[in-house]
């Protein structure tokens, strides 16, 4: 009896719980539960970096739009450097804006009440079609954070049933309890598990920052399309 204790023991210790091996030894239905979780993670941390930069570049690019929004100078002057080269939301809603009133500058002597509220419609019109657009791209692929977040801890799961009833599968056939024959089923089970939870926390926590961030952004543009529409409408009825 006592041999036998010896063996199982020195069987067990011998068996490699190395993160490769328990792949490798998984069978195909947990080895597919672990690719499709290390790709999901492969894609969210590639969205997650991908975003943060492009938040901090629009943020850099908002507080240069402003310092040059407020110099003083003309809508026209302002058109002709944001038109040049846009690449924030601001530069393309006001050029967007202008634009629309370039269209309707040469009637603007002449327009009465009706006709600015016509003017200031479409030009409204106009920003909250680019603002739309361009929000929508900034929010691409963002959704597919919540879906890690929502979804992989449960994909873990899945094969950390799979990888329980094969252990219990390999007790049936071995007519055996050791450690042996159940630790490494046991082992891919948690091991599936400890996956969908690394996919699915950071993917959580990165969801909700950049949502936040991207919500506090947008309601500075729609805050500036306030300002800039009253401004100036403002400056065009005094003429």
């Amino acid at each position: 009896m006592k041999e036998l204790l010896i063996s199982g023991n020195l069987t067990a210790g011998v068996i490699d719980f190395s993160l490769l091996s328990l792949f490798l030894r998984a069978d195909l239905v947990v080895k597919s539960v672990i690719i499709i979780l290390i790709i999901s993670s492969v894609y969210s941390w590639t969205v997650i970096i991908s975003k943060i930069v492009r938040m901090r570049q629009l943020k850099q690019l908002d507080s240069e739009f402003d310092e040059i929004f407020w110099s003083g100078n003309s809508f026209e002057d302002l058109y002709d450097t944001f038109n040049y080269n846009q690449k924030d939301l601001k530069s393309k809603i006001f050029c967007s804006a202008i634009a629309e009133w370039k269209k309707s500058n040469k009637d603007v002597g002449r327009m009465q009440a009706s006709g600015l509220n016509s003017l200031k419609e479409r030009m409204s019109r106009s920003m909250q079609v680019t603002f739309n657009k361009e929000s929508e791209i900034i929010e691409k692929n963002l959704t597919f954070l919540a879906t890690c977040g929502s979804t992989a801890p449960f994909i873990g799961l899945f094969g950390t049933v799979w990888g329980i009833m094969n252990s219990f599968q390999s007790i049936s056939i071995a007519q055996n309890t050791s450690l042996s024959v159940v630790a490494p089923g046991i082992a891919e089970a948690l091991f599936a598990t400890a996956l969908g939870l690394f996919v699915a926390i950071p993917a959580v926590v990165a969801y909700n920052k950049i949502s936040s961030d991207l919500s506090k952004y947008f309601v500075s543009l729609e805050t500036f399309m306030d300002e800039f529409t009253t401004i100036f409408f403002r400056q065009l009825e005094s003429k």
